[in-house]
């Protein structure tokens, strides 16, 4: 009986002893970090700093890399799981996601995908996971690139990509902006148009696997990978084999880890989402915890703007934290019975506001659409247009003999440094022009959207901490570069675009409205009348 107990002793000791210490190794591996990738080991492969391809016939390479931690520069998914969760599925998703982060850091591999997934993915409609895939998980994934894998990348002839984070998370972008032939991840388990948060029964993709399946007794030509053992299983059937190692491409040379915009595979016009910032554990937290003091500076920012006189709502909201800054005076007006138009580049809804509180007087702005939410917080008058051209001429042309006016020709927001086609009405309409170059920056929240609620647009802009306006004053148009000398409306709005590009920076492009709602939501952007609610403008 004493044996008994000894023995029985001994093997509870075992595995105790084995499960702490196991528990002890995955948090010095992982520590404080969400990363989802697998332990390192030394690794006796070349690093891919040395792979050199420019001797080689490049359209007949073949390459396997994977996205996470080789294509994309970060070691942790976590991110981009939050990113579906928080613009895909709704705010109390994306907080239980963050609220598994202590369970996450004590989890494998494999289990930590699984988590992750069921959370952001349970309940989730897949028409919204192709929505956030398109028009959101791009430019963060651009944002992360590694720059000396897309310069492999580029020219080559084949390229795979083997991973086991969730292929709908990823296939949309490497095909449409990597040009990757094929794509191999883990399939999600869906019903009815939803997901269930379920793997498939195929269940995670194990990438020496996928690997063999895919090519068969073939070999490709190039592997990339990280110093992960199961990566070491992947090299394993690839003819050369290369290890991403950031740390120390950073430490060589620091500025090349950096994708430059100008170095994009494909320049990002168009993007949705509200989040403007990569949502790492840490900055997500610090968003929840920024959440109801955001609320609260919003409310009062717009209560600022409706009630108080205009330099005292200007000095209060600059002390709020609003960076406002002007540039530019307005020009005398030469006909007294008829307003100035001011054309404006077009970033935010609240354009026409900051222009009217700068300047302190009373603008209208005309609009083809705009929920009633914003119509009845705007502290200036707005006037809805109709898309009937000579309409909507007659409508305008009625408001400048009543003051000034505020238009914004390109119809729709942008956010990047990009202005979309100007249409050519508004100068058929005035010989008196001002051009106003608008620029915005946030940090945590965009306050615009193409496919949410866009009577939240200026609560989600005014919820930045600083929250910044740079408005430009340009000089008036020539009169004889107006249609009153002889130019046609199109001359005089490409004119006044490339003026607006220039004081900017930013580069003009044949963009329209239509091409960015059928980019970023599906539709053109019109709305019909029973549907203001969820107009776009």
């Amino acid at each position: 009986m004493v044996s008994l107990i000894s023995l029985v002793d001994l093997v509870l000791y075992q595995l105790l002893a084995n499960s702490f210490y196991r528990a002890a190794r995955k948090m010095r591996t992982f520590g404080l970090s969400l990363s989802s990738k697998p332990s390192h080991q030394t690794c006796s492969y070349p690093s891919i700093a040395k792979c050199d391809v420019q001797g080689r016939n490049r359209m007949s390479q073949t390459i396997v890399c994977d996205i996470h931690g080789v294509i994309l520069k970060t070691q942790s998914f976590f991110p981009f799981f939050m990113l579906v969760a928080f613009e895909g599925g709704s705010i109390f998703r994306a907080f239980l996601l963050l609220m598994s982060c202590p369970f996450l850091m004590v989890c494998d591999h494999e289990m930590k995908i699984k988590v992750m997934t069921f959370i952001t993915f349970c309940g989730l409609k897949i028409k919204d996971m192709e929505n956030v895939s398109r028009a959101v998980l791009p430019k963060f994934y651009l944002e992360n690139l590694n720059v000396h894998v897309c310069e492999i990348f580029a020219g080559t002839g084949s390229k795979l990509v083997i991973t086991n984070v969730p292929r709908v998370m990823v296939e949309g972008f490497l095909k449409e902006y990597l040009s990757v032939g094929d794509v191999i991840g883990t399939e999600l388990h869906a019903i009815g148009g939803y997901f269930t948060g379920c793997l498939t029964s195929s269940g995670l993709v194990v990438k020496n696997k996928a690997l063999k399946e895919y090519f068969g007794d073939r070999k490709p030509d190039i592997g990339i990978g990280t110093s992960s053992l199961n990566d070491h299983l992947f090299f394993s059937s690839c003819k050369e084999a290369y290890v991403m190692n950031n740390e120390e491409s950073n430490k060589n040379s620091p500025n090349s880890m950096t994708m430059t915009r100008d170095k994009y595979p494909k320049p990002l016009i168009f993007h949705d989402g509200r989040l403007a910032f990569l949502p790492t554990p840490s900055a997500s937290f610090c968003m929840f915890m920024w959440l109801p003091i955001g609320i609260f500076l919003a409310i009062y920012r717009i209560l600022l703007g409706i009630i108080l006189p205009y330099k005292l709502a200007l000095e209060l909201g600059v002390y709020s934290g609003i960076d406002l800054k002007i540039k530019g005076t307005v020009p005398k007006k030469t006909k007294p019975n008829k307003g100035v138009l001011f054309v404006c580049s077009h970033r935010t809804l609240l354009d026409p506001v900051f222009l009217s509180t700068s300047l302190a007087k009373p603008l209208t702005a005309v609009t083809y659409s705009l929920s009633k939410v914003s119509e009845f917080i705007a502290p200036i008058k707005t006037v809805r247009l109709t898309r009937n051209r000579k309409q909507d001429g007659e409508t305008m042309q009625k408001l400048l003999s009543e003051g000034d006016l505020v238009v914004c020709p390109e119809g729709t927001t942008c956010r990047e440094p990009y202005l979309l086609r100007f249409s050519s009405l508004f100068a058929e309409l005035a010989d008196e022009i001002v051009p106003v170059a608008m620029d915005t920056n946030v940090s945590m929240f965009y306050g615009t959207t193409a496919s949410g609620l866009k009577c939240l647009d200026p609560i989600f802009f005014l919820m930045n901490p600083k929250p910044s306006y740079h408005i430009q004053i340009l000089e008036k148009v020539p009169k004889e570069l107006t249609c009153a000398g002889g130019k046609s409306s199109f001359e005089v709005a490409n004119y006044i675009q490339k003026k607006l590009g220039d004081a900017l920076g930013f580069e003009c492009t044949n963009f329209t409205r239509r091409d960015k709602y059928l980019m970023l939501a599906g539709n053109e952007g019109i709305v019909q009348q029973d549907e203001r609610k969820k107009c776009s403008y």
